[in-house]
Order: structure tokens, then C-alpha cells, then sequence
């Protein structure tokens, strides 16, 4: 079996569109009490409803993407995702505009689900750990770009310019990828659909030592990243936190993209996986006797790297089927989601209460359990 690059790639570029769901408001978060001047702190619903549609519905979501088929579910979000962003254009009265970002959970959920499925499905094994770990790279990218270039649309058009300009991005590729992956195979379970059976489905995956061991993994991950993102400056010198701050995300995709696509060639992706988790409570430790020392922000994020490639990398190795594939990555989204959610609130509720001290406590307590949870469930796949 050969590696059909080129559409990787516009997979990948598709999950910049899903990423950009979620950026397309943060980037602009300080702008919308402008717009909304009457929302208060309902506001913050903007960002985190379509986090809070993952939580209830991402193992859901690759359970429904099987059946409906993946290329037809990811065609579908990306169309509907392009209709949002649209309407968002316009600015409508806030009430309406959380309507709409609710519906775009469901357009990010079916994307985050049906196409690094595709991706594991037309890439060979031996590149399965380049693709996926590229992949993995897709909100760090995206985060990136719509800093670099959304924000000066914003300044040059408004911010309705920036929803504009992602819709179209989600329907260009809504229209290439309905041709690129006509070829492709796209089988759905037989069997006969039922709520009942949907419930033990979820109940199955997460007794899946080998399904869910990558989503609980990604738990701990999401908890730690964007929590140490969000909470990290205060404590960084004044003449180099910017610049800290744009180098870790960036130091964490490069570090996966290289040394974990490395290690890939002769470790298995949990092995890979585990050696983050470790390498970054080691690099807490360094944070917790140097605070907000620049070199060991970077460390961490680049130790952190690892464990971003390789979690998605580890879907395709510990499950065979599309269908259990699909069921890993909505697990990894639903998880992804409650790690994103939980992580920043109780990191600044620990640093209220014990100060800087709460850091490496809280976030290098999350790796351990992070290496732990893998370490127990690769024992479990062992028996």
C-alpha cells in the first residue's frame, strides 16, 4: 500500500479549518465586548460551547460518523461549517451567534473524527506515524496562522471579515475533497441503530483498553497544555514573555513533526507517548526550581510535543478497524474537550490558593497520571 500525500495534506488542511473554529473567536476575544457590549461574562460562552458540545457528544460523534460514512460526514461538516461562519459574518444578536457556535460543535466534532480516520486509512503503516503526527499539529498551525494573518484582516475589514474568509476556506475545501476522495472506499457498520445500542457502545469504548487507552491519555494532555499557556505569563520576565509565549506552541509542533517522528521509527506511538509524559514532568520539576525560566517553558512544550503526535498516532496502532478508529478519535475528542475545559479554571482556582506552588504541583500530578493511566492500560492490553 503507497501514501496518497497529497491527500493527507488536504486533510490536514481541512483540520485547519476545525482548528480555526475554535481560533477564529479567540483571536478576537477582546474585540467582541465591542460588538456585544451588553453580554457580561455570558460572553465567555463564545469560545467554550463548542468545547462543551465535544464533552457530551464526542464519543457519540465517532459512533454516528461510521454509520453516516467518512468522507460523506466530513464533507457535510465542512459545508455546514462554511454555512456557520457565514451567518457569523453578519454579527447577529449574540443569543443567535451562541446558537450558531453550539451547531459548530457539531460541524468541528464530525471533522475531528472523520479525517484523521481517512488519514490512517490511506496511509501506509510505515508512514502512519509521519501523517497522524502531522495531523496532530492542526490547532498549534492553525492558532498560529490566524494570529499572523486573521488579525490583520480583522484590522484592515472587522471582524465579520474573519468569519467570511473561513467559510470560504471551508467551502473550497468542502468542493476539493468531494472530488479528491471520490475514489475512496467508504463502508458503514450493517447492523441495526438504536439509542440503547449507542449507550453501550460508549460504555464498550471506555472498557476498551485499546480504544480508549489514547483518548484518556489526550485527558491529561489538554488538561496541562492549554492550562500552561493561559496561566504562564504573569510569571515570565517582562522583556521575553511574548516571545516565550509564540515559541511554545511553535516549539511543540516542531518537536513532534522531528524527534517524534523519529522515535516513531522504532517505538510504538505509546512508548512515544510515554516518554512525554515523563520528559515533561521532569521538565515541571525544572519549573518548579526555576520559576518562569524561558529555557524550561521551552522544554516543556517541546516534551509536550511528543505526546501530541504520538496520541493521535496511536489510534490507527492500537485499533485495526475504521470503525474502532473512529470510536478512538471521538473519544479523543470528547476527552480533548473536558481536558480544555477543566484545566485552565482549576490551574488559576490552585494558584488562587497556594500560589505559584500550584503549577508544577497540578500540572506535573496531571502527567504522572497521564504515564500512569498509559502504563496500567498497556499492562491490561498485555493479559
Amino acid at each position: 500500500m503507497s501514501t496518497s500525500f497529497s491527500r493527507v495534506f488536504l486533510l490536514w488542511g481541512a483540520g485547519l479549518g476545525a482548528a480555526a473554529q475554535y481560533a477564529k473567536v479567540s483571536v478576537v476575544f477582546d474585540q467582541l465586548p465591542q460588538i456585544y457590549p451588553d453580554a457580561g461574562a455570558s460572553l465567555g460562552w463564545a469560545v467554550s460551547l463548542v468545547g462543551l458540545i465535544g464533552i457530551v457528544f464526542g464519543v457519540a460523534a465517532g459512533i454516528v460518523v461510521a454509520r453516516i460514512r467518512y468522507r460523506r460526514a466530513l464533507i457535510s461538516a465542512l459545508w455546514l461549517g462554511a454555512g456557520i461562519s457565514l451567518l457569523q459574518g453578519f454579527l447577529p444578536p449574540l443569543e443567535w451567534f451562541l446558537a450558531l457556535r453550539a451547531l459548530e460543535g457539531l460541524s468541528h466534532l464530525a471533522m475531528v473524527v472523520a479525517a484523521p480516520t481517512l488519514i490512517a486509512q490511506i496511509s501506509a503503516p510505515h508512514h502512519r506515524g509521519f501523517t497522524l503526527t502531522l495531523w496532530g499539529t492542526f490547532f498549534g498551525v492553525a492558532f498560529a496562522l490566524l494570529t499572523w494573518g486573521g488579525l490583520p484582516l480583522v484590522e484592515a475589514y472587522g471582524v465579520g471579515a474573519l468569519f467570511w474568509a473561513h467559510s470560504l476556506y471551508m467551502a473550497v475545501f468542502a468542493v476539493i475533497l468531494a472530488r479528491v476522495l471520490q475514489s475512496l472506499p467508504d463502508t458503514a457498520p450493517t447492523d441495526r441503530f438504536s439509542f440503547l445500542k449507542m449507550l453501550k457502545s460508549h460504555a464498550a469504548i471506555y472498557r476498551s483498553a485499546h480504544i480508549a487507552a489514547p483518548g484518556i491519555g489526550w485527558l491529561f494532555y489538554t488538561f496541562c497544555f492549554v492550562s500552561v499557556l493561559t496561566v504562564m505569563p504573569p510569571y515570565l520576565a517582562d522583556d521575553h514573555r511574548a516571545l516565550v509565549m509564540g515559541a511554545m506552541p511553535l516549539a511543540s509542533i516542531v518537536s513532534s513533526m522531528t524527534l517524534g517522528v523519529v522515535m516513531l521509527r522504532s517505538l510504538t506511538a505509546i512508548q512515544v507517548t510515554i516518554s512525554g509524559f515523563a520528559s515533561s514532568a521532569l521538565a515541571m520539576v525544572w519549573l518548579w526550581a526555576s520559576p518562569g525560566d524561558p529555557w524550561a517553558c521551552l522544554t516543556l512544550a517541546a516534551t509536550l510535543g511528543l505526546v501530541q503526535g504520538a496520541s493521535f498516532a496511536a489510534v490507527p496502532q492500537l485499533n485495526e478497524t475504521p470503525e474502532t478508529q473512529a470510536q478512538a478519535n471521538g473519544a479523543m475528542a470528547q476527552m480533548g474537550n473536558l481536558g480544555n475545559t477543566l484545566g485552565t479554571p482549576v490551574m488559576v482556582a490552585g494558584l488562587l490558593a497556594f500560589g505559584y506552588t500550584a503549577l508544577p504541583l497540578f500540572v506535573g500530578g496531571a502527567l504522572m497520571a497521564g504515564l500512569i493511566v498509559h502504563l496500567v492500560l498497556a499492562r491490561l492490553r498485555s493479559t
